[in-house]
Formats: structure tokens, C-alpha cells, sequence
């Protein structure tokens, strides 16, 4: 995703369209636009915080930031 106009604090970061998964890794209705702090590519399972806790990587330290991509996921185990 582009924003050619944009807040200044946010000047060279990447954003991300971020869409949901289950368990099962289906796609769901839901997204978000975050910021990528860890520099995930498309079609990877991603960790999101938001909200304040968006504000607490040194990428978006006291920005106007509400999603962070913060952790690309490796492995998901889940049991039954």
C-alpha cells in the first residue's frame, strides 16, 4: 500500500494490508493497515498489536500509529 501524503513521522515506513486468519489459516472478512516493522512479505502470517501497544516498537516509538506488524510467524501449533 502507497500514501504519497502522509503524516511526516510516518515518512519511510512500509504499510501493510494485513487480513485475518483462523486457526486453520482461512482468510477472513476482517484486515488492518499496518505499519511493517519487521519487514514481512506478501503472503506471510504475521504477529499485529494495536493500540497503544502499537506505540511500543522503536520503528513507531510516540508516532500516530494504531497496527504494528511486530513478529513474523514461523510455526503455529495447535492443539486439540
Amino acid at each position: 500500500m502507497w500514501a504519497t501524503r502522509k503524516d511526516e513521522s510516518l515518512v519511510g515506513m512500509k504499510l501493510q494490508i494485513v487480513r485475518q486468519v483462523g486457526l486453520d489459516y482461512q482468510p477472513k472478512e476482517s484486515f488492518v493497515i499496518a505499519v511493517d516493522s519487521v519487514g514481512a512479505g506478501v503472503g506471510e502470517i504475521v504477529l499485529v498489536a494495536t493500540g497503544s501497544s502499537a506505540r511500543q516498537t522503536e520503528l513507531t516509538k510516540n508516532k500516530p500509529i494504531d497496527a504494528v506488524i511486530m513478529a513474523i510467524v514461523d510455526k503455529l501449533d495447535v492443539a486439540d
